[in-house]
């Protein structure tokens, strides 16, 4: 199989995504996630740009990695100046990697009107920068700026100046297509045009992902002769992001045949430790890696996968560490919510009045509103009520909220009340909040931890309100997803009701009943 070497930049062009910002320690630990999984060169940050990542590259000297090359990153040299006088050369040596990137106009456009210099002195930055640094001893990769365009509008300059790289020492080409606009088949075209051309250098590819085509281009790049990738873990950059890598690899792997420094079942586990430390989420239908990448819903499909997985899938979801997922809803079918029953139940079968009984209650629950398929836990919790196999472990008395308007210091402050019975005793919770949920949150678990410390570990992640019949305006049900964790664990819960608080209050209800539910079978 051909090897193609993957480039991580998550840390550098992956740091420019709106929302995104890393502390050293988040990078230092992302550097060893990548190394540890196998990525073949990690774009660690611009030393020369800010405090941030001359400290990184300080601290990174005494980490020792197992497989990934650090690299360091830079423009090439000013208008006029030499490099034994730049100040950015002489921080890029400093970092101590050793590879760096250096990147220089490749259109004869972006040079005239970005850069406002002749394309000849534009050369000689190259030049000049790129021999420096190879002679210092460094691994090389010139990224060719704008390439793709460039070499559209003037390709005898932009391959003049990979001509100048290439002459002046580069190891790797780099061929970008800085505003994400390439189309594929022109990507093909000029990708193995340049590996033509270039049989003693190595060619990579960077692509953004600004008309959706990123992984596609790049996935094409490698079969025209690119031998580096480089993007981002979830595809996180500028704009509409990068290459995302997590999908990128498993297909070089597992569609085209290529071979890869990665154990793909290391994949989903590592995107999310990485989505973990940049407090972003992986979307839920993110190839390979979401939850909901092997998830299905439709009855026939589900019987399909269960006789012959490929039916629906294009491949084991354990492969990249996922997972498949049978969704129960009203057209999933009876099969397979006997497979959920018999988890509780294992003599019923498919005439048992446990099955009619899980199946009559579902089909209620859904004609009322309800949505389990995004709600797992309460799934759970009611699977079990209706098969007499949990006894709840707290009864809601009462609650009470209110909303005072106009607040003393302009904000909303709301107030909540909740009393609660767990085996014979009675306990109040009451708590003030930034809004009516908050407010309800904090009472009942006020009055949760007397009886269950354990709650104290769990924090709500997402609160969803979507109503369902908008036609009755505000008479209208409305349905609430809550996402909650508690460090280990993600889980959601659902509540329907006309009330939205009576419907925050269920949601909020059945996700405490879960996290105690999950305590009691771990001990």
């Amino acid at each position: 199989m051909n090897r193609i070497e993957i480039f991580d930049t998550t840390l550098r062009d992956g740091a420019q995504s709106e929302g995104i910002s890393f502390s050293v320690n988040d990078k230092i630990k992302i550097v060893k996630l990548l190394d540890g999984f196998g990525i073949d060169v990690i774009e660690a940050g611009f030393p020369g740009s800010n405090p941030k990542d001359e400290e990184l590259f300080a601290r990174l000297r005494d980490v020792k990695l197992s497989h990934a090359r650090l690299a360091a990153f830079s423009p090439t040299l000013r208008p006029g100046e030499e490099p034994s006088s730049s100040q950015a050369m002489a921080k890029l040596l400093e970092a101590g990697t050793p590879a760096v990137v250096i990147f220089g106009k490749a259109s004869s456009e972006q040079v005239r009107e970005v850069l406002r210099i002749s394309k000849e002195e534009n050369l000689r930055m190259i030049y000049d920068t790129v021999r420096y640094l190879s002679l210092a001893g460094k691994e090389v990769i010139f990224d060719a700026e704008h390439f793709f365009r460039g070499v559209k509008d003037d390709p005898e300059y932009a391959y003049a100046v990979l001509d100048c790289a290439a002459d002046a020492g580069a190891d790797t080409l780099c061929l970008c297509d800085t505003t994400g606009a390439t189309v594929p088949s022109d990507v093909s075209v000029i990708t193995k045009k340049t590996a033509d051309r270039y049989k003693d250098k190595r060619i990579a590819v960077h692509f953004h992902d600004d008309i959706g085509c990123a992984a596609a281009n790049s996935l094409l790049a490698a079969e025209a002769g690119a031998v580096q990738i480089q993007g981002t873990f979830l595809g996180i950059g500028e704009r509409c992001g990068n290459a995302d890598l997590s999908v990128i690899m498993p297909s070089l792997v597992f569609k085209l045949g290529f071979s890869l420094g990665c154990d793909m079942r290391d994949l989903r586990k590592t995107a999310k430790a990485v989505a973990e430390i940049s407090n972003t989420r992986i979307r839920n239908d993110e190839p390979y890696i979401g939850k909901s990448a092997f998830y299905h819903k439709a009855g026939m499909h589900i019987d399909a996968v269960k006789k012959y997985p490929p039916s629906f899938e294009h491949i084991d979801p354990s492969l990249v560490g996922n997972e498949r997922k049978f969704v129960l809803s009203e057209i999933s079918g009876r099969n397979t919510l006997l497979d959920r029953v018999r988890r509780l139940v294992p003599e019923a079968d498919k005439d048992s009045d446990e099955l009619n009984r899980a199946v009559r209650e579902l089909k209620e629950k859904e004609l009322f509103g309800y949505h389990y398929e995004a709600a797992e836990a309460s799934f759970s919790l009611l699977l079990r009520k209706v098969l007499y196999k949990y006894e709840p472990k707290f009864t809601i008395l009462l609650h009470k909220t209110t909303d005072d308007y106009p607040s003393a210091n302009g904000e909303l402050t709301s107030c909540s009340v909740v009393q609660i019975e767990v085996g014979g005793r009675t306990e109040m919770g009451s708590s003030l909040g930034n809004g009516p949920v908050n407010a309800l949150d904090n009472a009942l678990r006020r009055a949760l931890s007397v009886f269950y410390p354990e709650v104290g570990d769990m924090k709500l992640l997402d609160f969803k309100v979507r109503v369902i019949d908008a036609s009755t305006t505000t008479a209208a049900k409305v349905r609430v997803l809550i996402e909650s964790t508690d460090g280990g664990e993600n889980w959601t819960t659902v509540g329907v009701s006309c009330d939205i608080i009576e419907a925050c209050l269920q949601a909020l209800q059945d996700s405490y009943e879960y996290k105690l539910l999950k305590s009691s079978e771990n001990t």
